[in-house]
């Protein structure tokens, strides 16, 4: 009966974690930063925001986040996509507190954070919170 009682309280407890992620998936946080930022990373600075998107090479939705920012930004003026693959450029995600994989910065000509996105963007709720941001 021991067992028993184990293995429902590892099932609660993996179903609260994942709900957990599940909710933290997107999540914007907004943000009004000026960070020195590491040289890979203003090299992809363009006029207006730039949805700076970091990713690793065999993370799957990395390529899902892919599609929607380069959609977002060939559908808005002044929104630029890139992206930056930091599987071996650890000390560039270290640098800006980067714990997962796909985040996305946006970020302004000047370097400036505007924003943050930890794992797979929705695409309505971006454009709302960079709306603010944009010519």
């Amino acid at each position: 009966m021991t067992g028993v009682w184990a293995l429902l309280g590892a099932l609660a407890v993996a179903g609260a974690i994942g709900v957990l992620l599940k909710v933290r998936e997107g999540r914007i946080s907004s943000r009004e930063t000026s960070a020195d930022l590491p040289a890979p990373v203003r090299d992809l600075l363009a006029p207006g925001v730039t949805l700076v998107q970091l990713s690793t090479t065999f993370c799957a939705p990395c390529r899902h986040a892919k599609v929607i920012l380069s959609d977002l930004a060939s559908r808005t003026d002044g929104l630029t996509h890139a992206e930056l693959d930091v599987t071996n450029l650890p000390d560039v995600a270290a640098s800006l507190g980067v714990m997962r994989t796909p985040t996305t910065l946006a970020l302004t000509a000047d370097g400036v954070e505007v924003l943050r996105v930890g794992g797979v963007p929705k695409r309505d709720t971006l454009l709302a919170a960079l709306q603010p941001h944009l010519p």
